[in-house]
């Protein structure tokens, strides 16, 4: 890794004390601005930010900094750039799938500014190694998925009394604070304890529109520049929401810093475990069902080609308009678990002949609604065999239909 000290930390930047021609040039839109001025851009150019996430909201924010002449960007993520990213991760392209997005976003940022440090870690950030990272810069940057890494960087933040400025986005909403920034509100200090893992949805599984993502990094990335030049934020204490579906914006007044959460936080936690899911946005397998209640894409297959029983697929109905298999009924996993749905539902099961003695196959995107799925529908249908398909959608793409879409 370039610029290590010999303690195997990051040297200290240099102070900048007087602007390069080429820096007045490259910089001389934003400090012609009475609130940050030359002695704003020095200090930008003397400090350091790291982006954890390079995804679609660390991909706008890396971008703004590293074009704002922030001296040192580091990036940490350990994914890889899929070809699912690119409508919101803009700083990633078709010729680096496959890529490690911490390097595939550190080559664009120095194809942007080159006088700019910039340092990839290719790796997951947990309690073993976050402290050792995250000790070496100004300010963090919040730009993952997952409650588990969020908990992760509030603790880290107060332990290293930097601030934290954190960013999220699903659907057509988003929001942002600033966490720990001069006696401001944690996030422990909101959110005492973990929500339940089966309560929060990620972007693989619920969606989200790519400029919502944009417009949410870019205030990441502007509440970044205005804490290193040296202005403070608008947003410590206070969370913008953003819904892009309705074009509002509205800011809300958070609950003051709980000292007595804050003094608890002395040392790192294994977060996994005390947020009782792991620190990705990638969908992890369920099992709630044993073997002999589950069938494979192959059974599947050939249960659809003698028309051997009925396939009830348990996807959104705006993910089966992007793909579905024939002949299926479609019965959301939302609606199955609404019981005042289930007298309609059991009629529309059984108009499809999947009454006493009928084998019913119930399939989703990954494998894991339809065991829950499963679990629902064999009370409604006592007469019948009811089973899940192991793997899913994804499952029939990778080993019967190569050419079936993938998402």
């Amino acid at each position: 890794m370039d610029h290590l000290s010999t303690k195997g930390h990051l040297s200290p930047l240099p102070k900048c004390e007087k602007l390069t021609t080429d820096d007045i040039s490259r910089y001389s839109r934003q400090m012609i601005l009475p609130e940050l001025r030359p002695a704003g851009q020095r200090r930008l150019l003397s400090s350091s930010a790291l982006i954890v996430g390079c995804g679609g909201l660390g991909c706008p924010s890396a971008l703004y900094l590293a074009a704002a002449g922030v001296g040192r960007l580091g990036l940490v993520d350990h994914d890889t750039v899929d070809t699912s990213n690119l409508h919101r991760q803009v700083a990633h392209s078709e010729d680096r799938l496959g890529i490690n997005k911490s390097l595939s976003l550190a080559s664009t940022l120095r194809s942007l500014n080159s006088s700019v440090q910039v340092v990839p870690y290719e790796t997951v950030l947990d309690s073993s190694n976050a402290l050792n990272i995250l000790r070496d810069y100004d300010i963090i940057l919040d730009c993952t998925d997952n409650v588990a890494t969020r908990y992760l960087l509030s603790d880290a933040a107060v332990i290293l009394d930097k601030a934290l400025v954190s960013g999220s986005a699903l659907r057509w909403e988003g929001q942002l604070t600033v966490y720990n920034h001069q006696g401001g509100p944690t996030y422990r200090c909101l959110y005492p304890q973990p929500p339940a893992a089966d309560t929060v949805t990620n972007c693989s599984d619920g969606g989200v529109v790519g400029p919502v993502v944009g417009v949410i990094g870019s205030m990441q990335a502007l509440e970044a520049v205005k804490i290193l030049s040296g202005m403070g934020t608008s947003y410590s204490g206070v969370m913008m929401l953003f819904d892009g579906a309705e074009g509002r914006v509205r800011n809300i007044k958070l609950r003051g810093r709980a000292e007595d959460r804050v003094k608890e936080v002395t040392e790192l936690v294994d977060y996994v475990q005390f947020c009782g899911a792991a620190a990705t946005d990638k969908e992890a397998g369920v099992s709630l069902l044993g073997p002999e209640d589950r069938v494979s894409v192959q059974h599947l297959q050939s249960v659809i080609k003698t028309r051997a029983g009925v396939l009830v697929d348990v996807r959104a109905e705006t993910e089966t308009e992007i793909c579905r298999l024939e002949p299926c009924l479609n019965v959301p996993l939302s609606d199955l678990k609404y019981d005042g749905n289930w007298d309609s539902i059991r009629e529309r099961l059984l108009s499809c002949d999947s009454g006493q003695g009928a084998e019913v196959y119930v399939v989703c995107r990954r494998g894991n609604d339809s065991q829950v799925a499963t679990g629902i529908l064999r009370p409604l249908l006592p007469g019948a065999r009811v089973r899940d398909v192991i793997g899913g959608l994804h499952a029939w793409t990778k080993h019967i239909d190569p050419t079936f879409p993938l998402y």
